[in-house]
C-alpha cells in the first residue's frame, strides 16, 4: 500500500527522514551515556533561545545561569501574548508548525514547532504505535475524538482522516441507538486499534458489557485500544480489556510538546526521554526525588521555533523510583493543578479523590454510566450522571458515608441525573470542575 500517511507529512515539510535518522541515533545511546546526553541537551536548547528568542531572554534576565535549576519556570500564562513576539530569529508562522492547545486547563494559547521538532514526534509516535504492530500507513484506526461541525473545520478534519487512514465516531452523541450503529462498523470494517477520549471508549465498552458482546469476536483484525486526553482509571481499563479482547494502551501527551508517557507491553508508562526532559518539582520549584509526587514540568529538547523550557503543564504526577535517565517510568498522573478542592478546613483535594470514591460506589450494578463531579460553594458539590434509573437513597447514603471518612464532615452533595453530560467542543469530558475561586 502507498505510505500516504508518509506522504503527507512530507508534503507539509516535514522532514520525516532526517528525524528518522535523529531518532535512531538518540535510542542507540547507552544507558550509561545517556544523563550526558540529556544534559548536553538541555544546555544547548537553553542557550540557542537565550540567544535567538528575544521573549525567553526576557524571562531569564540579562545572564543564562549555569545552574539548571535557577531557570525559571515556565506557565502557560506566559505565552498569553501574540505569536510572533515568541518566535525565534529565522522562524515565523509560514515556516513552522501551528496549532493551539486544547484549553482544558483554562489557559489555550497558539504554539509553534519548527519543522524538523515536529517531524520527530511524528517519528516518536510511529515508534511507540509499533510496539502493538501498528503502521500509520497501512493500519486502519477506528477513532473516537470530537469534530468541528462547521463546513470549513469538518471537511478538513476529513479529509485529515482519509489521508491517515482513520474512521471517525463523532462524540457528542453516544445514545444507545448511536452506539448500535458503531458497533455494526466494527462488524463491516478491518479495524487494526482503536484511538481516541478514554470517556467515550468507556461508553462503548459498557454497551458492549450490556450486549455480552466482545468486540474482538467480531473485528478479529483488532490489535489494541489506546486512549488518551483523559484519566482511565484501573476498573475502566479492565472493563475495556475485558469487552474488547485487546491490550489497553495509556498515552498521555501536549500537543505543544510531544507525546510524554505510553504504556510499554510491559505495562510500565514509559516517558519520553528522547525528546523531552520531564521533572517532578514541589510548590518551592524544587526537584523532588523519583516516587515523589508533585509538578509536572517538561523541557522541549529540540524545539528552536518556540521555548518550552521548564514548562509546568498544569499536572501532578509521580516518577517511579526505578526510572533512569533514558527510561523513566510514570508511577502515576493525578490529575490537573487546577483540579483541586479547597474544603471548609482549609484542606486542599485533589478533585479526582471525589472522583475515586464516588465511582466505585454508583458503578456498582452497572447502572451509572457516567458522572462528573462540580464544586459550586466550598461546602458543596454537585454530581451529575447519565443513568437508566435514580440513584437510591442506600447509594446516595453509602456514597455521603465514604466521602465523611475519606475527606471531611459538613459537606453537602446535591444529585442530578441527566440525559447527556457537558463536554467541551473538542467532545472532552472534565471530570471535575470547581467553580470557586
Amino acid at each position: 500500500m502507498f505510505p500516504l500517511f508518509h506522504f503527507s507529512l512530507w508534503l507539509k515539510g516535514f522532514p520525516l527522514k532526517k528525524a528518522q535518522y535523529a531518532f535512531e541515533k538518540i535510542q542507540a545511546i547507552s544507558e550509561d551515556d545517556y544523563q550526558n546526553y540529556i544534559e548536553t541537551k538541555r544546555k544547548e536548547i537553553v542557550a540557542f533561545h537565550f540567544q535567538h528568542n528575544a521573549s525567553y531572554k526576557a524571562l531569564v534576565g540579562n545572564k543564562n545561569p549555569n545552574n539548571w535549576e535557577e531557570l525559571p519556570i515556565m506557565t502557560k500564562k506566559d505565552f498569553q501574548k501574540p505569536l510572533a513576539e515568541r518566535l525565534s530569529e529565522g522562524y515565523a508562522p509560514k515556516n513552522v508548525y501551528v496549532n493551539k492547545t486544547s484549553g482544558s486547563s483554562g489557559d489555550p494559547f497558539i504554539f509553534a514547532k519548527d519543522k524538523f521538532s515536529h517531524a520527530l514526534t511524528w517519528v516518536n509516535i510511529f515508534d511507540r504505535f509499533g510496539w502493538y504492530g501498528i503502521n500509520f500507513n497501512t493500519s486502519l484506526q477506528a477513532r473516537f475524538y470530537g469534530i468541528p461541525l462547521d463546513f470549513i473545520g469538518n471537511t478538513k478534519e476529513r479529509i485529515k482522516d482519509l489521508l491517515s487512514h482513520r474512521y471517525r465516531f463523532p462524540i457528542f452523541d453516544l445514545s444507545d441507538k448511536v452506539l448500535e450503529s458503531v458497533l455494526v462498523k466494527f462488524q463491516q470494517k478491518q479495524f487494526d486499534y482503536i484511538n481516541g477520549y478514554t470517556s467515550s471508549i468507556v461508553l462503548f465498552a459498557k454497551f458492549l458489557e450490556q450486549k455480552k458482546i466482545v468486540l474482538k469476536t467480531v473485528c478479529p483484525t483488532l490489535k489494541c485500544c489506546v486512549v488518551t486526553s483523559e484519566m482511565l482509571f484501573e476498573d475502566d481499563k479492565k472493563l475495556l480489556e475485558k469487552q474488547f479482547g485487546v491490550p489497553v494502551v495509556n498515552e498521555y501527551g501536549a500537543s505543544e510538546l510531544d507525546l510524554i508517557a505510553f504504556q510499554n507491553p510491559q505495562g510500565q508508562w514509559q516517558v519520553n526521554s528522547e525528546t523531552l526532559f520531564v521533572e517532578i518539582l514541589d510548590d518551592k520549584n524544587k526537584v523532588l526525588p523519583n516516587g515523589k509526587e508533585g509538578r509536572v514540568v517538561i523541557t522541549s529538547l529540540y524545539n528552536k521555533a518556540h521555548p518550552f523550557i521548564r514548562y509546568d503543564i498544569g499536572d501532578v504526577g509521580i516518577l517511579d523510583e526505578k526510572s533512569t535517565f533514558k527510561k523513566p517510568i510514570l508511577k502515576k498522573l493525578i490529575g490537573r493543578t487546577n483540579d483541586i478542592a479547597l474544603l471548609p478546613s482549609g484542606k486542599k483535594s485533589p478533585g479526582l479523590t471525589f472522583y475515586y470514591i464516588t465511582k466505585s460506589i454508583i458503578e456498582d450494578d452497572g447502572n451509572v454510566k457516567e458522572f462528573v463531579i462540580k464544586q459550586t460553594k466550598i461546602d458543596t458539590f454537585d454530581i451529575e450522571y447519565v443513568s437508566q434509573y435514580e440513584l437510591t437513597s442506600d447509594q446516595i447514603k453509602n456514597m455521603e458515608k465514604a466521602i465523611t471518612t475519606y475527606l471531611e464532615t459538613g459537606l453537602t452533595f446535591t444529585f442530578t441525573r441527566k440525559e447527556k453530560l457537558e463536554r467541551s467542543k473538542s467532545g472532552k469530558l472534565k471530570q471535575f470542575v470547581s467553580l470557586v475561586k
